[in-house]
């Protein structure tokens, strides 16, 4: 067996702390993106719609065993 403790391994670099000025801008961007999850309205089913995956996901519409596609 070969002796490869001659070869570097990677490891991650250091990284430099965070100034207050960016930790202050990463705290008021997560409270944004908080704040618009917060806003957006849970998807609602249709009613009478398909069951199952969307169909125009899939690009056909099946009712009642007969498929169209379009």
């Amino acid at each position: 067996m070969a002796d490869n403790s001659h070869i570097p391994t990677a490891t991650a670099p250091e990284r430099k702390p965070l100034p207050e000025a960016a930790k202050r801008a990463l705290a008021e961007a997560e409270a944004r993106r908080a704040a618009a999850q917060a806003t957006i309205a849970p998807a609602t089913r249709e009613a009478g719609g398909p069951a199952g995956p969307e169909p125009t996901r899939f690009g056909d519409w099946e009712r009642k065993g007969i498929a169209s596609d379009f």
